[in-house]
């Protein structure tokens, strides 16, 4: 089973109506994230209206985790067991993923200059999820730069994998260290701190985030996979021009 949908052009097929449902759903979980966000839910007693920046901020680090989490086993598909679309989808989750961490470090500054009284700190936090933004760079510019294709596969599958020691430093860097972050608030061992009216939003934004994901992978995965059937076939009529027999 997992063969058959393995199949990159069978994958195409199936991705196609996916994508304009998540769109959709996208789209509808952002209003009423936001709309929830904006005009119901309550300003924090110490934070005021500046509050509202987590409903943006915290998903975007959410989805900075799991997107590297995501290409980091994606890649390791790809290097251990040759999976076909490993490679594929790992290289279209790097630019998302890259986006959302630019996210959450752009509004952890703009969260953190009336909180903190600075626009950055060399905090434990903020510090790891930078570095995360530089594998996410590294592994792109791989991609970029090394020419041919299996060999890029290689070399950008070992930064994501190496680079996956980095996700559990992000995550539990306010507990081992000292830290401006608030420890976790809502997932946690013994239940959620946070108030009950301000989950509503803070969901909405994490699944229109998720659903948003889901829809440009598979934009990206389907144009990955149309390039790379096109180059083979310019590289087919190249030889069959030339009089070179494909092996």
């Amino acid at each position: 089973m997992v063969t058959e949908y393995a199949n990159p052009e069978k994958f195409s097929r199936l991705a196609r109506p996916f994508i304009p449902a998540l769109g959709a759903m996208s789209v509808l979980l952002f209003t009423a994230g936001l709309y929830y966000a904006l005009f119901n839910s309550p300003a924090d007693y110490q934070q005021g209206e500046t509050v509202r920046i987590m409903y943006v901020h915290v998903p975007a680090a959410w989805m900075a985790l799991f997107c590297y989490a995501a290409m980091a086993g994606a890649s390791a598909a790809g290097f251990i067991w040759k999976h076909p679309l490993a490679d594929v989808a790992a290289k279209a989750t790097a630019p998302i993923g890259a986006v959302f961490t630019a996210l959450a470090l752009v509004t952890g500054s703009l969260w953190g200059k009336p909180m903190w009284g600075t626009w950055w700190a060399w905090d434990a936090r903020l510090t790891s999820v930078l570095i995360l933004f530089f594998l996410y760079l590294g592994y792109i510019a791989i991609w970029e730069t090394v020419e041919e294709r299996a060999r890029a596969a290689r070399l950008a599958a070992i930064v994501a994998i190496v680079g996956a020691v980095n996700l559990p430093v992000v995550k539990f860097s306010v507990d081992w260290w000292n830290s401006l972050h608030q420890p976790a608030s809502v997932f946690r061992a013994g239940g959620p701190t946070i108030h009950e009216s301000m989950r509503p939003p803070l969901f909405f934004m994490a699944f229109a985030y998720m659903t948003t994901y889901g829809a440009l992978l598979l934009v990206s995965m389907r144009a990955e996979l149309a390039a790379r059937r096109l180059a083979r076939l310019e590289t087919l009529a190249t030889e069959k021009i030339s009089g070179v027999r494909p092996e």
